[in-house]
């Protein structure tokens, strides 16, 4: 038998990770690009948080698949019932509610002119609830194995923060070295109560020097 070259699925039965995200692209392995869903239960309740891509360089296209959505885009409202199709550019600073209970946006992004990797944010988002609940050692191992997809600096930062939360300083050392080019980085570490147990070694001190 071999392996089918395709799949199908209804959007509802795709499992939600926490309250609003169904992550479209982990449950088809997609590679290419990134596709996720946010579903907004609620009349007036958060589905697209607001934030911008400045940093990560995404163009973003929403589609309203169910319900109605009111976007926020750079403080312009626009309203979005089914089938609209919303388009914005990196620096642009979106949010999103839902109109009506049962709204549910698909999100298609990636960086234009570059081979697309997968999001930080993506395991750092299911990384969370480990984290919330103290268990770091799994937060640690679901980061590790995202690794395996390819470095990135975000992940190696949470990792170093696990390591150091299970008193493992050599091993939040080894990933910090990831990130000691970014200044980002180095400037969230400063002020991050997860490395508190590192503060009093100079090899921390060495670190959050300037380039």
């Amino acid at each position: 038998m071999t392996e089918s070259s395709w799949q199908a699925t209804q959007i509802g039965d795709i499992p939600r990770a926490g309250d609003r995200w169904i992550p479209i692209r982990k449950h088809f392995d997609i590679g290419a690009f990134g596709i996720n869903a946010w579903a907004g239960d609620d009349e007036g309740g958060d589905i697209i948080s607001e934030h911008e891509e400045g940093d990560e360089g995404h163009e973003e296209l929403y589609l309203v698949v169910s319900g109605h959505a009111t976007f926020t885009l750079d403080g312009e409202e626009v309203d979005a019932p089914t089938g609209t199709l919303v388009y914005v550019e990196p620096s642009t600073k979106r949010k999103a509610v839902a109109a009506e209970a049962g709204t549910t946006v698909v999100a298609v992004g990636a960086k234009r002119g570059e081979t697309y990797e997968v999001s930080s944010w993506e395991v750092n988002a299911e990384m969370y609830p480990l984290y919330e609940a103290g268990d770091y050692a799994g937060a640690a191992a679901l980061l590790r194995e995202a690794l395996e997809r390819g470095p990135n600096p975000g992940i190696y930062y949470n990792i170093a923060c696990m390591e150091a939360l299970q008193g493992h300083s050599d091993a939040a050392f080894e990933a910090l070295e990831h990130v000691r080019s970014d200044e980002r980085f180095k400037e969230m570490a400063a002020a991050d109560s997860d490395f508190d147990s590192l503060r009093d070694d100079p090899r921390f001190t060495s670190l959050l020097e300037t380039s």
